[in-house]
């Protein structure tokens, strides 16, 4: 993970823990919490992407190393 990433994928991180913390108290109308939910599953797609991609990053450089020997 680059970087500019790591700061992307913390930031995720901190909203969707927000998110999470509004959904569970239970205050907020169905249209507003459907709408954080929504946001939420948009947080973890972008999530698991940039985590995808750091693991072909991981496995390039790994190859990279055993190609080395």
């Amino acid at each position: 993970m680059s970087d500019e990433e790591s700061p992307r994928f913390e930031g995720l991180m901190d909203e969707l823990e927000g998110l999470v913390g509004q959904l569970e108290r239970g205050e907020l109308p169905l249209d507003e919490a459907l709408g954080l939910y929504e946001r939420g599953v948009g947080l973890v797609r972008r999530g698991n992407t940039l985590l995808e991609a750091a693991e072909q990053k991981i496995e390039t450089l790994q190859r990279s190393l055993g190609e080395q020997r």
